[in-house]
């Protein structure tokens, strides 16, 4: 099963933030997808060009509010599932604030589990869906918190944030996003990595997380 998340192929985001890397597959090379899934409405996670490009037969699973606006959209309230072929996708309540909400997911099958956050601050129940799971792979947000930005993480994840989420899912692997795609108005599209890289040093999971640069992949 192949399953896109937050798709956005274009070069700014809200005619704003320029993209610094090109997308790590071009749209036109993308292989057969089997669903789409959208956490959000923000701009950088919610690109309606990029959705009107991808084949219209692709189911796109997203909160209620979002999903009634989308060809092919299928609600998941937080706290309800939906099922493609063998896999079962959860959603959450993320906790980051915009119109028409914001869902986690866990996707399950068998063979493998997959925990996809959105955008979220970290809290008490963050991790809360995967209590008692097995989570193979833990993609989470990793952005830049600096001290003038005291609100940024009641609704974002920081690297650090992101580590503790991490042990909490109790996952395999870490795979980091939300760097290296876009310049950002308050910090450069790296300065989360490099926070994250220092945090890594001497840590007893580095080599469990996976930074994959624009472009790469890694087969798990």
């Amino acid at each position: 099963m192949r399953v896109l998340t937050d798709p956005n192929f274009d070069r700014r985001v809200a005619g704003i933030l320029r993209r610094v890397a090109p997308p790590g597959i071009p749209l036109s090379e993308l292989p057969r997808l089997d669903a789409i899934l959208l956490s959000h409405a923000h701009a950088d996670h919610l690109s309606l060009a990029s959705l009107r490009a991808l084949p219209r037969d692709i189911p796109i699973f997203a909160p209620p509010a979002i999903a009634r606006h989308l060809r092919g959209g299928v609600g998941v309230t937080p706290g309800e599932s939906a099922n493609v072929g063998p896999v079962t996708i959860e959603a959450a309540a993320a906790k980051h604030w915009v119109p028409g909400g914001a869902n986690m997911y866990l996707l399950s099958a068998s063979e493998a589990s997959v925990f996809f956050a959105g955008d979220t601050g970290l809290h008490s129940r963050t991790h809360e869906m995967a209590v008692g799971r097995h989570v193979d792979v833990a993609l989470l947000p990793i952005g830049n918190a600096p001290w003038w930005r005291p609100g940024f993480r009641r609704g974002h994840l920081s690297s650090d944030d992101a580590l503790v989420l991490f042990e909490r899912l109790g996952a395999r692997y870490l795979i980091p996003y939300h760097w290296g795609t876009f310049r950002h108005v308050t910090s450069g599209p790296y300065t989360a990595k490099r926070r994250l890289d220092a945090l890594l040093e001497g840590h007893p999971r580095r080599d469990d997380v996976i930074a994959l640069e624009p472009g790469t992949s890694c087969a798990l």
